[in-house]
């Protein structure tokens, strides 16, 4: 296992000044995010990501996913929250194929970066369409994008969060057994976890081998609120455990989208505190 962090605290700053920043505070990984102000799709041209791909291979980080949760550059504005619509279940065929080709470009970008993985989420209920129905144009989609990303090289990591249609533990189960798709599986939010008062034992070892990518963050009295680790009450020794004892051995990135006024103190301070709990590796003990 080893510790990232999310460029998402960094929306005052140009991607490349995030990277610098999270490279500096002793990362040795980033989570890039594919919205305004860094890497939005549409936007982005060869010619940044030729930029981008020398800093990081210069400064020698390496990409755990490309967060494509959100789409505020599809309104051209910026918003007080992260914004998930129009998303990949969203009831409008014209902007939900938006979302699929966008997300598409996402794994384009991924692939550029040499990021294993790309994480997304299933949007918000409609109000006037029912859940089932929202479930459906959400399978329809992802067997769709599935399909590129097998093409890429990429793996699709869901993130469930409280509010959602995928909103739990359970949610992402019914959906990867409905659709049986190796290259998808779970983008786990720890922070989300906590807030829905799930076991962990149940939600990483049941996920286990579908666990893609991991976000971390503290809550505090299950609010669903990022705080720094360490400022909650999350206890974070035994998630680690359960990490370690079925596996995982990807990256584990620090969000702190709530923090966008002192991210380098945000990511220093993470990763103060968070790197006590990694296991020890066999190469550092030589």
């Amino acid at each position: 296992m080893e510790l990232s962090f999310s460029t998402n605290a960094f929306v005052r700053h140009s991607v490349y000044d995030a990277v610098e920043k999270i490279a500096a505070a002793g990362y040795r990984g980033v989570e890039l995010l594919a919205d305004i102000p860094h890497l939005y799709a549409d936007a982005i041209s060869a010619g940044d990501l030729r930029r981008l791909k020398a800093l990081l291979q210069g400064k020698g980080l390496q990409v755990a996913n490309v967060n494509a949760n959100t789409a505020a550059g599809y309104y051209g504005r910026e918003f007080w929250e992260p914004l998930f619509e129009p998303s990949l279940a969203h009831p409008d065929q014209d902007r939900r194929r938006w979302r699929i080709d966008y997300t598409r470009k996402c794994i384009d970008i991924a692939r550029a970066l040499d990021s294993p993985c790309v994480s997304i989420t299933s949007g918000r209920m409609v109000p006037g369409i029912l859940p089932e129905q929202s479930l459906g144009l959400l399978r329809q989609s992802l067997r769709e994008i599935v399909l590129y990303a097998r093409e890429c090289g990429v793996r699709l990591g869901m993130e469930y969060e409280p509010g959602l249609l995928v909103e739990c533990y359970e949610d992402l189960m019914a959906l990867l057994h409905d659709l049986q798709l190796p290259e998808l599986g779970a983008n786990l939010d720890l922070g989300h976890s906590h807030v829905l008062r799930e076991d962990p034992e149940t939600v990483i070892g049941g996920l286990a081998s579908r666990i893609f990518h991991i976000h971390m963050e503290d809550i505090r009295a299950r609010k669903h609120y990022h705080l720094i680790p360490g400022t909650g009450d999350m206890d974070f020794q035994p998630l680690f455990q359960i990490l370690k004892n079925n596996g995982y051995s990807g990256f584990i990135t620090v969000e702190l989208y709530t923090y966008p006024q002192m991210p380098e103190e945000a990511a220093i301070m993470s990763l103060r505190y968070l790197r006590g709990f990694l296991p020890i590796s066999k190469k550092e003990t030589q």
